[in-house]
């Protein structure tokens, strides 16, 4: 069948269909075409969450070397960014937490094969939009923003896309089609449906509406109730006509989507920032990096406003700058004089998971930075450190839906928008905070107002209640239990 053609019901234009085609032939032609190949998977342990959640990465071997059984279940993702990897990761764990064993199924780690090198070459143009989106305000304006939320928003985008995931099913020779497969990223979604695969959930990110993230013959799984609605009505999708919408047993709102040990100790965790907040303890801060590297500046700013109150000892900040080096190099350049605050913890997981144990009921103070060059272990670490803080600071991405208090700072894209209205109003984060201005009015609220800060925990509190964060459960149940038509 050519998805591409029809999509839920909706036929589309034979100009868009052609162009889908082009696209497919001009990776073949750049990439090669490895249709023919046999492909055998074996596995090794996943790096830094391969003893904690009982993850084992799928690699190429020579022969199949691995046997799936009833407790196993397919974890697909591509390594773009941090988002998907994150949302992989709360998959893994809830199925670990569930008995069964997580099989991490990367389609950007095959070197050599066409699928992944069609994934590598549109990963490095995604980064470079990212961060140019930051640099240059016209760029921002009039091309990322109009292409993060509106143009992966069309139904054709989504078709052109089709096309293109037919390129990894090579890789799926050894999974069989009855395996439960979780997709973290809509092209191992595509990829697992073309390959015949017949239990395939896909995971969707973020909290607007858009095509890129459809792959019908999978069910679809969101973290939001507006986010189920626009997508049951494929929701501007194609504003030149009426669309067909999705059927109901297609897509499933879920909750958010978190890691199992964020979860299971969501009140302990809070309980730790009320006490600190009552008992004036230094504010702890956590700043994660996203995987595009964006957004220095801002860092800078904020870098800058915290260094009186860190040197006084009333606030601690935590830098993750996952697998960005040259980032930590680059804020150290602009902010020399926080040097003699700074500890380092680099390349080594086991030295970041003791210092995450030890800060849990022990106390920390100045700079801490860490970076992974392993991007579990740079991906891994902020799920760590989120335990140990009491606001973390990030952009609208997929850390928006995670149970901590959060400050948002601006978006890197449109679709991110959302997220940052979904955290200021379900009250476990703040609004996006789209200024300079913005973000230090915020900031110093924060760090000199502990009952904000317990305010958001009795907001996570009762979300939790509510079962708001089991989304992972809920898509791990869904792709163990549903059988697609």
């Amino acid at each position: 069948m050519d998805r591409s053609k029809r999509i839920f019901g909706n036929e589309m234009p034979e100009r868009v269909v052609k162009k889908a085609q082009r696209t497919k032939e001009s990776y073949l032609r750049k990439y090669g075409d490895d249709a023919g190949e046999i492909y055998h998977l074996g596995t090794v342990p996943a790096p830094a969450i391969g003893e904690p959640l009982g993850v084992q990465q799928l690699v190429l071997r020579d022969a199949p070397e691995v046997t799936f059984d009833k407790k196993s279940i397919v974890i697909g993702n591509i390594r773009m960014g941090f988002g998907h990897y994150r949302i992989s990761m709360a998959m893994a764990s809830a199925a670990h937490s569930m008995g069964y064993t997580p099989y991490w199924f990367d389609l950007h780690g095959f070197a050599g094969t066409t699928g992944t090198q069609v994934i590598a070459g549109q990963n490095k143009l995604y980064s470079l939009g990212s961060r140019l989106s930051q640099q240059v305000g016209l760029f921002n304006k009039l091309v990322w923003e109009p292409l993060n939320s509106e143009g992966f928003r069309k139904l054709s985008y989504n078709a052109n896309d089709q096309k293109t995931a037919e390129l990894m099913v090579p890789l799926f020779h050894d999974l069989p089609r009855d395996l439960p497969f979780l997709a973290t990223h809509v092209w191992p979604a595509q990829a697992a449906v073309h390959a015949g695969m017949t239990r395939v959930v896909n995971a969707i990110p973020d909290n607007w509406p858009m095509a890129l993230h459809l792959a019908e013959g999978a069910v679809h799984t969101v973290q939001t109730p507006s986010s189920y609605l626009g997508y049951r009505v494929l929701r501007g999708m194609d504003p030149s006509r009426p669309l067909k919408p999705m059927p109901a047993e297609a897509i499933v709102y879920t909750g958010h989507y978190v890691d199992h040990e964020l979860v299971s100790n969501i009140d302990a965790d809070c309980r730790n920032r009320e006490e600190r907040a009552m008992q004036r303890a230094p504010r702890r801060w956590l700043m994660s990096v996203g995987g595009a590297g964006a957004q220095k500046e801002i860092f800078v700013t904020v870098i800058r406003r915290l260094l009186p109150v860190i040197r006084k000892e009333r606030a601690v900040l935590l830098i993750n700058v996952g697998d960005h080096r040259d980032v930590w190099t680059a804020l150290l350049q602009e902010i020399p004089e926080m040097r003699p605050l700074v500890q380092e913890h680099f390349d080594d997981f086991a030295e970041t998971q003791r210092f995450a144990q030890d800060a849990y009921d022990g106390e920390i103070t100045g700079i801490h930075v860490f970076c992974h060059k392993d991007i579990f272990g740079a991906v891994y670490s902020t799920n760590l450190l989120m335990r140990i803080s009491d606001v973390l600071i990030t952009k609208p991405s997929e850390l928006s839906f995670y149970p901590i208090p959060k400050l948002m700072i601006r978006r890197v894209g449109g679709h991110e928008a959302w997220g940052a209205i979904r955290a200021a109003e379900l009250g476990d984060g703040t609004y996006e905070c789209t200024t300079p201005e913005e973000t230090d009015a915020m900031l110093r609220l924060l760090q000199t107002q502990g009952g904000v800060i317990c305010g958001m925990c009795h907001f996570i509190r009762e979300a939790n209640k509510a079962g708001i964060y089991d989304g992972a459960y809920k898509a791990v149940q869904l792709a163990l239990q549903k059988q697609t038509e």
